[in-house]
């Protein structure tokens, strides 16, 4: 059954999948790898359709697949497909530019993040909705970092108390990312960097366990897991 999105919400929520996703070996854009028989980009969608805020989707998808990715998707949720740019900062600009008229709030997501759920989704918006200009989820780091030199010779540990580990969906106010992303010179991963460098203050809500980045197999043997178990 495809999902119906809120026309009366507030947000949008851009989803960059036109990256290649090396890490997870050859084959497939990232996006569209199986988890549990259905590809990373559909179980992401059909999360985010999820939340009850949600106006608009807008996916960024390889140049060549877009026929391909909304007939996917179509299924599943009312989405808009674009063709995603060589870096992902041009795909985050390729959908903002789809996103129509209404949605004041602009979230980004990572399709890799596939079992994010939704009330995640809704944390972010909802934070940005209080008003906040930017707002990224974030989990404590829990491991022990160390700051390494030339030879791989440690060179201190670090405090990772002021360390947070970033998620997405990271949410914005809509007219602050466009102004970012029409001020950006170098391209940067993280769409938070881009309004960081507009002086404009992000803020942290706690992040979920399960919004893990599926970037190494492990990663998609974990998904699968967590899938089996009822996530």
């Amino acid at each position: 059954m495809t999902a119906q999105l809120n026309p009366r919400g507030d947000v949008a929520v851009l989803v960059p999948a036109a990256g290649a996703g090396v890490r997870l070996g050859p084959g497939v854009p990232k996006a569209l790898r199986l988890l549990a028989g259905e590809p990373l980009l559909v179980h992401a969608v059909r999360r985010i359709a999820a939340a009850g805020s949600v106006h608009t989707i807008v996916v960024a998808a390889p140049a060549g697949e877009v026929g391909a990715v909304r007939r996917l998707l179509a299924p599943v949720a009312p989405v808009l497909v674009v063709p995603g740019g060589a870096e992902r900062q041009a795909s985050v600009a390729a959908a903002l530019a789809a996103v129509p008229a209404g949605p004041g709030i602009v979230l980004v997501h990572d399709a890799a993040r596939a079992l994010t759920p939704p009330d995640l989704v809704e944390s972010v918006a909802g934070a940005v909705r209080s008003g906040h200009d930017a707002v990224i989820p974030a989990l404590p780091v829990v491991d022990t970092i160390k700051e390494v030199g030339a030879g791989e010779v440690v060179l201190g540990t670090v405090d990772r108390s002021a360390l947070r580990a970033v998620q997405t969906p990271q949410g914005f106010r809509r007219s602050v990312l466009v102004a970012a992303h029409a001020a950006a010179g170098d391209p940067l991963t993280d769409d938070a960097g881009l309004v960081e460098k507009q002086g404009i203050p992000v803020v942290c809500v706690p992040g979920s366990e399960y919004a893990f980045k599926v970037t190494r197999p492990f990663d998609l043997a974990l998904a699968e897991h967590l899938l089996a178990t009822g996530a």
